[in-house]
């Protein structure tokens, strides 16, 4: 029999503990959360203070019931979900199911899954914060609050299965009004002007016009850039001064959950959720051959850049050893975390830093790898010693101008032979030039004047890194929120990932729109870095969670009945046009559906015409002519005329060209018969409700097949697969591909 029962929330994170605690504890997991509010009703009594009415996750039955079986044969519970708020709460609803079996219940803290650090927790174990419990429980009612009520308003005044939320909402509107500045700005043209000369050894340099009469002066365009270069073709160019100076540069500091998530996405083009994916797997344990699994890393949801004194003087030593003592500082670098940092857990380092990506490269497959290797690297390089430059400045007086140019050798690499810091979009790295060896008073021989114009640039759209930062910056969400708010507003489509860049969708437009204008104080970046403070009030036990919950909800239930009065109803609105309908020579009209807004004929029911546009800049309305009819070399197996291709909303399909007396339609084929065993049916193209194509069986719900690429009836020559699928990547360009054997070959 066990003598302790251990629980944690995931089977991977089980399974590294079970291998160092040993055959005295049975340790089980959770897989995730037991217990939340009701799917389908709100859950939150609010006339009774909020009170929450929590349920059995569906599925969570089974595990509940064995976790009772386990605390029955042990003589103690430690409940060790993470070491963070969701695990607080995972661990509080554990604790309450685990009551009636009558056992001593702990709560152990794991902050690396090493077998010391292990031991210190269980032996440390203490009781379930409360208050850490209840500020996720009052982030889950409020989350709840705004998504159960916002929700059926947008249902009711635009379409069904819309959603708003309490941060992401905020997210959506950084983007839309980065937009909105974006297609607001002006360009406006300038120009700059390059020197270059030469002095009386090589090579030439090249100066920047930098002053004229001792001041920045834009030049404004071509006329003013060239009068500026014949006046100086005409002027002696004199060394001013030449100053030379020792500059450092410093490491940053080790990861915390942004700035990993940030650096991920610059340097491996990981999306912040694909990172957090890898970052839990390193954390939880990695198999490394005869070790067993084995947690690489620290925990990786932290604010702090705190690294405790025995990691400290582990990796001072590895970098003395590997280094030497050149690169290794007098004493440790310490570095500051922000005023809003919780500092609960240490920065994101590697468990044991004698354990290189090298020597654990033969078990992580490239992305582990990729991002371990990352964070490894940030880790060692924060400790160790500055980067040294010997940098130049010469200025060089010509009349009323001045020009400078600007040199730098590097004299000493430091911490950058190990890392490269990834430069911050719109912060250009200076372009650095060898400097030919100058004294004041040399006079240079010009050699050539460059004028070159420019025009200045909007603000750049956020990437996942540079949003990442600004809600930082902003105070919205927290470390743990980041990822699941970037891919929770790409999966509802109101923004759309496009070359790394956030794009707002129509739909996102909009109900940015309508949100922002019924409920001003509630989307907004203030308030909700303000309510992250209230909820970091309750986690300290500064303030109760039901006052929280009171000051949230009198003005939202107000602006709440507001905007059922008076927010406008999209679906029912109607737009006219001058666009005369092409089917029955009424108007066209602008309504709005689920793909946005289309052009639709006025007399609906009694003519169904509609047709797609592009809205110009001055804010034109251009009808999208629709193609053609396509022989298909099909018959209508109903009236037995020619089947052709149509092209609708949704894309391509198959009709009847007796169309509107026939109105027989047909999946497209692909010419590949499904590949499921027995089935017989074949694959076809179809379109979901969002309007995604995909390809499925015809035999749909008998055989439910899915692919998300082409199938093409080209058998794979290395398996011998009867389909391979179309695919277009970056690298590759358009390709075939096996889904089974993983080979890949020139597109016909």
């Amino acid at each position: 029999m066990a003598n302790a029962l251990v629980i944690v929330e995931s089977p991977a994170k089980a399974k590294t503990l079970q291998r160092y605690l040993g055959k005295d504890f049975e340790v089980r997991a959770s897989v995730g959360h037991v217990r939340d509010l009701p799917v389908k009703e709100l859950g939150v009594d609010i006339e009774h203070d909020f009170t929450p009415k929590y349920v059995t996750i569906r599925g969570k039955g089974k595990v509940l019931g064995e976790l009772k079986k386990a605390a029955q044969r042990a003589d103690a519970v430690y409940l060790a979900p993470d070491p963070d708020r969701e695990g607080e709460a995972i661990a509080w609803h554990i604790a309450e199911t685990l009551k009636p079996v009558g056992k001593p219940i702990h709560r152990a803290l794991f902050h690396e899954l090493t077998k010391k650090a292990i031991l210190a927790a269980l032996a440390n174990a203490t009781e379930i914060n409360q208050h850490l419990f209840e500020a996720q429980q009052a982030r889950r009612i409020l989350d709840r609050l705004v998504g159960y009520k916002l929700s059926p308003l947008l249902w009711e005044k635009v379409r069904r299965g819309l959603s708003a939320g309490r941060v992401q909402s905020v997210a959506v509107r950084m983007i839309c009004e980065r937009e909105e500045e974006i297609r607001r700005f002006v360009p406006e043209e300038y120009w700059t002007i390059a020197v270059t000369a030469e002095g009386k050894t090589p090579p030439p340099v090249i100066l920047q016009l930098d002053r004229i009469d001792g001041k920045k002066e834009r030049i404004p365009d071509e006329a003013a850039a060239r009068a500026i270069c014949d006046d100086l073709a005409s002027l002696a160019l004199v060394v001013d001064k030449v100053e030379k100076k020792e500059k450092k540069r410093h490491p940053l500091p080790p990861f915390i959950t942004s700035t990993m998530q940030m650096d991920a996405n610059r340097k491996l083009r990981f999306s912040a959720k694909k990172t957090m994916s890898l970052a839990q797997r390193l954390y939880e344990g990695v198999e490394l051959g005869k070790e067993g699994p084995t947690g690489l890393i620290t925990y990786m949801r932290t604010d702090s850049t705190r690294i405790n004194d025995e990691a400290l003087a582990a990796v001072r030593s590895f970098i003395g050893e590997s280094y030497g003592k050149d690169y290794l500082p007098g004493r440790p670098n310490r570095f500051k975390s922000s005023k809003s940092a919780q500092d609960a857990h240490e920065a994101i380092r590697p468990t044991d830093v004698n354990r290189t990506p090298e020597a654990v490269a033969p078990f992580l497959d490239k992305d582990l790898l990729a991002l371990y290797t990352l964070i490894w690297k940030r880790f060692v390089a924060s400790q160790m010693a500055p980067a040294r430059f010997d940098q130049t400045t010469v200025l060089v007086s010509a009349g009323r101008y001045r020009l400078r140019a600007t040199g730098s050798i590097l004299r000493f690499p430091g911490f950058l032979t190990l890392y490269q810091v990834a430069e911050e979009e719109g912060k250009g790295k200076q372009e650095d030039q060898p400097l030919p060896d100058l004294g004041v008073g040399e006079e240079l021989r010009l050699v050539k004047v460059e004028p070159s114009q420019h025009f200045t640039q909007p603000p750049p759209r956020y990437t996942e890194a540079s949003l990442v930062k600004a809600l930082e910056e902003n105070g919205v969400g927290r470390p743990s929120t980041y990822a699941s708010i970037l891919s929770t507003i790409v999966d509802k489509e109101y923004v759309r990932l496009e070359q790394r860049r956030f794009y707002p969708t129509e739909l996102g437009m909009l109900i940015n729109e309508l949100l922002v204008n019924h409920f001003p104080s509630i989307i907004d970046v203030e308030f909700t870095a303000a309510m992250e403070e209230e909820l970091d009030r309750i986690a300290a036990g500064q303030i109760s969670w039901q006052e929280v919950l009171r000051r949230f909800y009198g003005p939202f239930e107000r602006l709440l009945a507001e905007a059922r009065q008076n927010m406008r109803s999209v679906k029912r609105s109607v737009t006219p046009t001058d666009i005369p309908c092409d089917k029955c020579g009424g108007r066209m009209v602008v309504r709005w559906g689920k793909m946005g807004e289309f052009l639709a004929c006025e007399r609906y029911p009694a003519c169904r015409n509609t047709m797609d546009f592009e809205r110009r800049e001055d804010g034109a309305i251009v009808p999208k002519p629709r193609p053609a009819p396509e022989p298909s070399g099909e018959t209508c197996e109903k009236c037995g005329k020619p089947m052709v291709y149509r092209h609708g909303r949704y894309g391509r399909f198959l009709a009847c060209s007796g169309y509107p007396a026939c109105k027989n339609i047909r999946a497209e084929s692909t010419g590949v018969a499904c590949p499921e065993e027995g089935c017989g049916g074949e694959i076809v193209r179809k379109v979901s409700k969002r309007g995604k194509v995909f390809y499925g069986c015809n035999r749909f719900p008998d055989c439910r097949l899915v692919l998300w690429d082409k199938p093409v009836p080209t058998p794979c020559p290395n398996c011998g697969r009867p389909f391979m699928v179309e695919k277009t990547t970056k690298a590759k360009g358009a390709h075939l591909w096996c889904p089974a054997c993983k080979h890949r070959q020139d597109a016909a």
